[in-house]
């Protein structure tokens, strides 16, 4: 193998804080480069300066033994580097065939004017190749996560790039997309492409990766090929210790009903009929479309259901908005944190304390005193990395952006908590810790649902599982009884059960 890629001793400094101090990395032809460490160690930072959108401070780039100044996104895509962000760059406006070819669409001969058969052809082939049968004039902004992801990755791999740097890539896919994915990355280091992939996701590392290089705090700590280390060891790498991953320890806490759903539907969803008991964790299981978000959004809600009865501590309930059902003791923790979970404007202290100034302030008056104290107190449990209280939030990393809003609901000292794919894009160390929280949240006396993508993270945490398929529940699985097998053999419709 020659090498496609290497970065030299690479400096970044934020103010007084350094992000990287003299990071060394490189990607092979034909090799798919894993790079690892905890939220905040600085990989997002680094890609950032690779995909062109930040500058270096110092240190040097090579693209085929060739100096290279990566001063603009344009240039790295001129060199053949293409780069998938964690937080998604979709504008919701603009069709999937114009976000696949921003920037790169073909004009008509002679004209200025777009040639859009040629893009709906040049869609349709991407999209083709990670067996995506989009409509190429849909709306992206009505897409879910999932799809909006793909929608980012086929424009990447349109570019025929060299280089694909794919960050946190499967945050929001199933099972059946992960393994869709992995198919094209495979195809393209047979092709000759060097493939750096970033993932929170061990097992998809040891699964995809020919090498692994870790960063802790802004340094190169360790790089090794996948095949002569193990879990254990990557983590001790990652975070300097040896942590417990497992969240659910013994027999789940018998408690009365909190809330029961009778006959609750929504367009194609439902009728859905459910009960969730105090101190339970109720999973819920499905494919990308099978419902489990817009069931999430219609407790919480964000949605209005066409038929059907709430019931929150026995007495019937309607919220018509989010702000009523924050005030019945309900929180949603939203699948995505950026978009719909944080407000970008503000600082940590504002995000933590938004559900709750009513409790914080001093009639018609925020009391900034109550808010730096209930944020400290979130700050410190949950480990939140941030300059400080006063900071933006788009300058902390994704899973510690993911605690802010988990912060957020707990200050508001919900009943029934909802968390939609809560460790999606969050490092090894915090998802074992925001899953012993879901865990001593239920032990507290609420009510907790949980949807995520992760199937074994969703068997070892749950008490009970609802698997959803088509907008209907599909079975209803105690800890138990619940298998990765029969878990997805409901989600694809075989061998449903009775709700």
């Amino acid at each position: 193998m020659s090498t496609l890629l290497e970065l030299r001793g690479i400096v970044k400094r934020y103010g007084g804080v350094l992000a990287l101090d003299g990071v060394d990395f490189g990607v092979e032809r034909g090799e798919v480069h894993a790079l690892v460490g905890e939220n905040g160690a600085g990989k997002s930072t680094l890609m950032k300066i690779l995909a062109g959108a930040i500058p270096r401070d110092a240190g040097t780039v090579l693209v085929e033994g060739a100096e290279a100044d990566l001063d603009s996104p344009a240039a790295s895509l001129r060199l053949g580097i293409g780069m998938i962000h964690q937080d998604l760059k979709i504008v919701p406006e603009m069709t999937v065939a114009e976000n696949l070819l921003l920037g790169a669409e073909p004009l008509l001969a002679g004209t200025p004017f777009l040639d859009r058969r040629a893009m709906e052809r040049a869609a349709r082939a991407a999209l083709a190749q990670l067996g995506e049968d989009l409509d190429p004039w849909a709306k992206a902004g009505r897409l879910g996560v999932a799809r909006q992801q793909i929608v980012e990755i086929a424009g990447a791999i349109s570019r025929k790039v060299r280089v694909l740097a794919l960050d946190e890539p499967t945050a929001s896919l199933t099972g059946r997309e992960i393994a869709r994915l992995f198919d094209v990355v495979r195809r393209l280091r047979a092709e000759g492409a060097g493939i750096v992939y970033i993932s929170h996701r061990l097992d998809e590392v040891f699964e995809i990766a020919d090498r692994v290089t870790v960063l802790r705090d802004g340094r190169t700590v360790a790089s090794a090929p996948a095949s002569t280390i193990d879990r254990t060891t990557l983590v001790r790498w990652m975070i300097g210790r040896e942590i417990a991953e497992g969240a659910r320890e013994g027999a789940p806490a018998a408690g009365e009903e909190i809330l029961r759903l009778e006959g609750v539907a929504s367009g194609w969803l439902g009728p859905v009929n459910l009960a969730l008991r105090r101190g339970e964790v109720l999973g819920l299981a499905g494919l990308v479309g099978a419902g489990r978000t817009e069931l999430a959004r219609l407790v919480f809600g964000a949605d209005r259901p066409d038929s059907g009865r709430m019931f929150l501590e026995g007495r019937e309930i309607a919220p018509r908005s989010p702000r009523e059902a924050i005030d019945l003791g309900i929180a949603l923790l939203t699948e995505d944190r950026n978009r719909l979970g944080l407000v970008s404007t503000m600082n940590v202290r504002e995000n933590v304390t938004l559900a709750s100034l009513r409790a914080l302030g001093r009639g018609i008056f925020t009391s900034l005193r109550r808010e730096e104290t209930a944020t400290r107190r979130h700050v410190d449990r949950l480990r939140i990395r941030a300059p400080s209280l006063d900071a933006g939030v788009d300058q902390l990393s994704g899973g510690n952006r993911q605690k802010v809003v988990l912060a957020r609901w707990l200050e508001t000292r919900s009943k029934v908590l909802i968390f939609d794919e809560p460790t999606a894009g969050v490092d090894v160390a915090a998802k074992a810790e925001i899953l012993a929280l879901v865990r001593e949240l239920a032990a507290g006396g609420a009510g907790v649902m949980v949807v995520s993508s992760d199937l074994p993270e969703l068997l070892g945490l749950s008490d009970r599982i609802l698997v959803l398929c088509e907008g209907a529940i599909a079975g209803d699985l105690a800890a138990g009884e619940a298998t990765q097998e029969r878990v997805m053999t409901l989600a694809t419709g075989g061998g449903r059960e009775a709700a």
